[in-house]
């Protein structure tokens, strides 16, 4: 028996083909084969995986087998994303689109293509306000039942009907911010047109936007109020935000009550004066210089921001201070410690420090610096100095060396006496001394008691024919 034989009959026999079966090359069977060495055979039911023969005919092409993809119902675009799962209740579930033309969110639909079409046109044709469309508050979809296509379709218009209202609330409301934020530039620009500095529109507009970002309508006195007391702020920040709204009020005619709030005053940090040379010591060149500057001068931080290389006299070894505040101007005398921190500063600018648009950066650079000397110090006090807090420490230590409040009052450049008041409490409070300590001089002469005035001590009186005088320790 040949080779070709012996295996034709192995297969005829495990197949169940026996006996007096016809021969497979005359069977017009679709599971007859011949593969390529020329065996001839019947294919098993489920077909080989390898060296397949003629496929059978009426078999799906591979377009057909593949699931054609949907369309937009909004747009008819097949440009789409994929988006999601949507779980039925009965288990099923159905894939979610997005639209990439025109962004519509729609299910897969398990309706036919007729069903598809008459729904889109019923949509189209449908008005939205309509109480068909209106009146149907079933939430399943024709996806999820599909006998109930009219309930999916009434869904879907009340879908769109809150869609079209959401767009005219939206365009409402961008009309009204729109006119809202034009009512805040024209007040704006008047407080521009009546002299006011910039800093002071700063804080009208930092505190009429803050109002608008909480929610208060400008153009309601009440409404404002309300969101003024609902504020979880200090009572002077109130204060000062009505005040700014009852200029925005007197400016558009609206009718308003200010609100009584009442700031609490208390008494400033007054640092040590170890503490403060601590800090300059853990700065950079720039920023200690700055520091070394408010030390000696109790100037302004925007006041020092400002000033020029012209504005030093080196030989002098005095700084010409430009006010801000409405302050009054005034010429300070420098050390010769802070001359040569100036010398070895660049000069690429003509303001030493670059003006006050530097105010952010030198606030950053104090941040970190007395951050990092808190820490490598253990002392967390140096995180209570600021720029201010260095001003009030030179109104205090002036007072106290002179006793004098017209001089600090002169040193600050105030314009009132009465804002130079408070450095007497602070030096009453931190110093506290029951008994005074004095330096005593006399003089023989006019030409030494003139000696000892230019030092600083005052007369007191005549003792046997001498001048006594004093400073105090």
């Amino acid at each position: 028996m040949g080779k070709r034989a012996w295996l034709l009959g192995f297969w005829v026999e495990i197949l169940g083909l026996g006996g007096s079966q016809a021969s497979p090359k005359k069977e017009a069977s679709s599971n007859f084969y011949v593969n390529n060495s020329g065996l001839e055979g019947v294919r098993p039911e489920g077909g080989f995986r390898k060296n397949r023969g003629v496929e059978p005919q009426n078999a799906p092409t591979q377009l057909q087998t593949q699931k054609q993809k949907p369309a937009c119902p909004e747009c008819g675009s097949t440009r789409l994303y994929k988006d999601g799962l949507r779980y039925l209740a009965d288990g099923r579930t159905i894939q979610r689109w997005l639209c990439r033309n025109c962004g519509y969110r729609f299910s897969e639909t398990r309706l036919n293509c007729s069903n598809k079409s008459q729904q889109v046109q019923k949509i189209h044709t449908l008005i939205l306000n309509s109480p068909k469309a209106l009146s149907i508050n079933c939430q399943g979809s024709s996806e999820a039942f599909p006998g109930k296509a009219s309930t999916s379709l009434g869904k879907l218009v009340q879908t769109l009907a809150e869609v079209e209202s959401r767009n005219d609330k939206r365009a409402a409301g961008a009309a009204e911010t729109t006119d809202l934020k034009g009512k805040l530039v024209e007040y704006l620009w008047h407080l521009k047109k009546q002299g006011y500095k910039e800093s002071t529109i700063k804080t009208h507009t930092n505190y009429l936007k803050w109002l608008i970002r909480i929610g208060a309508n400008l153009l309601d006195a009440e409404n404002v109020k309300e969101a003024i007391a609902t504020l979880q702020v200090e009572e002077a920040t109130k204060r000062t935000m009505a005040n700014v709204y009852n200029s925005f009020s007197k400016y558009y005619g609206i009718e308003w009550v200010p609100p009584r709030y009442y700031g609490k005053q208390s008494l400033p940090f007054i640092p040590l004066e170890r503490e403060i040379d601590d800090l300059i010591a853990c700065s950079g060149k720039k920023l200690s210089t700055l520091l070394q500057l408010l030390k000696e001068t109790g100037m302004r931080i925007g006041e020092a921001l400002e000033l020029k290389w012209t504005d030093i006299d080196f030989e002098r070894k005095v700084v010409k201070v430009e006010p801000e505040k409405r302050s009054n101007p005034r010429v300070l005398k420098i050390s010769d410690k802070l001359i040569n921190m100036f010398n070895l500063l660049p000069k690429r600018d003509v303001k030493i420090f670059g003006g006050r648009q530097k105010m952010r950066n030198f606030q950053t650079l104090l941040f970190t610096a007395r951050t990092k000397a808190a820490v490598r110090l253990q002392n967390p006090r140096l995180k209570l100095i600021t720029f201010h807090t260095i001003r009030h420490w030179k109104g205090t230590m002036e007072y106290h060396k002179t006793k004098d409040i017209t001089h600090v009052k002169n040193i600050l450049g105030h314009k009132s006496i009465n804002n130079t008041m408070i450095y007497i409490n602070l030096e009453q409070a931190l110093f506290n001394e029951t008994q005074e300590e004095f330096h005593v001089k006399v003089a023989y002469n006019l030409e030494e008691a003139c000696k000892l005035l230019e030092a600083g001590f005052e007369y007191v009186t005549d003792i046997g024919g001498v001048k006594v005088f004093r400073k105090r320790k």
